[in-house]
Parts: structure tokens; C-alpha cells; sequence
């Protein structure tokens, strides 16, 4: 990274306690995460590291090795994937501050370290258009089961080929639920094809995610999970341990940054990217300005 920036009003931390670190940042391929990612790597640099972009690799498991094996330093991860995909548990801790706790505690073997979470949960949820909204008069996934055995042709999904299969995706919201979803019933596809199908009406209910900005943009309307089925997803640094000990700073450095991000915060930069077609790092970059955590020269 590139950007000439220092610390802002906000920075919470004297100095650039970070000169002379050579930190390299990593993050998944779906907007927020790439967002994200940059944005840590441009505080880092504010801070007086030397940054090396290593975002957007594809899936989830890629991201964590990185960081795992010191390929990366740092990235923002989500406390609901640490605890089910990566720490191998079925069943999710209800409260959000219990599940980071629990995710922080047993990751330490691991070699990584969870810093405090943000109350940004970017869980998943199903949600359908306007149209069938008012038609089928579902309001939470209680509903949507009861409706699969009472008209079972209703119920057509759009999801992403990692929800179709993962125990907090698709198969584990059925059994929670006794949803009857035929496979005949289930379209796979790509994040954002998911939203526009979606929108379209292809699909009855689409996945999504509960930050992402389309959302509000082509008004759909999510359904309550009543029986808090899915994990809590917050947002949280997750570090390489020995890159924590080299440079302790990276904590402070991240603390207030992670303070302030929240689900309408999430909304609206994914929107700025996904819907306004704007560049994540310039994003990511302008909030951080807006925020006063950083200024340019």
C-alpha cells in the first residue's frame, strides 16, 4: 500500500508506533471483507508500518491459513466462522461477548489471537422482494418451514454454493427448523447473482448477509431467525501471535477502529461499493478520514 497518511484526532495511540513493522494484511473475497482488509492495512500504515496487500483471497479457509502460518499478519475475521468452520463446534454460544470469548480462548493453540470484537454481525438471514413479502406473509424462518409443508412448491432458494453445504448454512437451518426444502427447490449461484435473482422474483427467498447494502437498496426484506439458529458473526482482528509480539501496537492501533464499526456503518460502505460501484480502498480510505482515525500528508 501506497497511501500517504499518519494518524488522525481519533487515533487513540501517540506517535506512529508502528515505524519500521512490515505488516502484510489479508482478507476473504466478498466486499466487506475486502473493505475491511484495507482498511486495517491503512491504519497500519498511518501508524508507520510499511504494508503488504495480500486481500481478496477466495474463501474462507485461505484468509485464516495465511494468518495461521504467518504468511499474513492480520485480517478481520468473524467470530461465528472461527467457532463453527474453524474450530470444528455445531452449535453457536448465543451471546455475542460469550462467543468471542470462547473463539479467542481455544484459537490460542492455533497460534492466533482474536482481539475485542466489533458489534458488526454480518450473519446470514434469508430474505425475499416486495412481491412475495405481501404474498406469502412469512415473517420470520418459523414461518418459511411451516410453508414448505403446506405448500412446498413456495419455497425456491437462492444461495451461495458455501451456504448450500455449510452445518450454519442451508442443512443446518432445516434441521433447526424442520424446513422441508426439496434439492430440486435450490438454486446455486454466486453472492451477487443471489441478490438479483432475489429481486427478480426467480428465487422466493434469497441467502444474504445482514451488512450487505443491497439490501436496503433493492428493498427486500429480511426474516427474524426466531429461533437464533445462525451464529453470532462479529467482526473482530484476528492476529498472528507472533506478529502480536513482535509489534504490540497492532492492538491499539485497531482498538478504536473496531469500536466504531457496526451493522449501518457495513451497509453503507457495502453499498458504496456494491451499488454505487465505488473502489474499496478509496472507501475504506474516506471513512477512515470522515472518522478522524487517520488524515492524508
Amino acid at each position: 500500500m501506497t497511501d500517504n497518511v499518519r494518524p488522525g484526532p481519533k487515533a487513540g495511540y501517540p506517535g506512529r508506533p508502528l515505524t519500521g513493522a512490515q505488516l502484510t494484511v489479508t482478507s476473504k473475497e466478498f466486499t466487506e471483507q475486502i473493505v475491511l482488509g484495507q482498511m486495517m492495512g491503512i491504519v497500519f500504515e498511518a501508524a508507520g508500518a510499511k504494508v503488504i496487500d495480500k486481500t481478496s483471497i477466495q474463501g474462507s479457509i485461505g484468509a485464516r491459513e495465511a494468518v495461521k502460518s504467518g504468511t499474513a499478519d492480520a485480517a478481520y475475521e468473524y467470530t461465528g466462522t472461527g467457532w463453527i468452520t474453524y474450530l470444528g463446534h455445531t452449535k453457536p454460544i448465543v451471546d455475542p461477548q460469550k462467543q468471542w470469548k470462547a473463539v479467542r480462548d481455544e484459537d490460542r493453540k492455533n497460534g492466533i489471537v482474536w482481539l475485542p470484537a466489533s458489534t458488526l454481525n454480518n450473519t446470514y438471514a434469508l430474505a425475499l422482494n416486495s412481491a412475495n413479502w405481501k404474498k406469502l406473509g412469512v415473517r420470520d424462518l418459523s414461518d418459511v418451514a411451516a410453508l414448505s409443508h403446506k405448500k412446498p412448491g413456495a419455497v425456491t432458494m437462492c444461495v451461495e454454493n458455501e451456504f448450500a453445504t455449510r452445518n450454519d448454512g442451508l442443512p443446518g437451518m432445516a434441521r433447526a427448523y424442520g424446513m422441508q426444502v426439496p434439492s430440486a427447490n435450490v438454486r446455486k449461484m454466486t453472492g451477487g447473482v443471489v441478490y438479483t435473482e432475489t429481486q427478480k422474483g426467480t428465487c422466493a427467498f434469497g441467502e444474504v448477509f445482514t451488512t450487505d447494502g443491497r439490501i436496503k437498496a433493492m428493498h427486500l426484506h429480511v426474516l427474524a431467525d426466531d429461533k437464533h439458529f445462525f451464529p453470532n458473526y462479529n467482526v473482530a482482528p484476528e492476529i498472528n501471535a507472533e506478529a502480536l509480539k513482535k509489534h504490540p501496537a497492532i492492538a491499539e492501533v485497531l482498538a478504536p477502529v473496531t469500536k466504531a464499526l457496526n451493522n449501518t456503518v457495513a451497509q453503507e460502505l457495502n453499498r458504496k461499493v456494491d451499488v454505487d460501484g465505488e473502489d474499496p480502498h478509496e472507501v475504506a480510505k474516506n471513512w477512515l478520514i470522515q472518522e478522524g482515525f487517520i488524515k492524508e500528508g
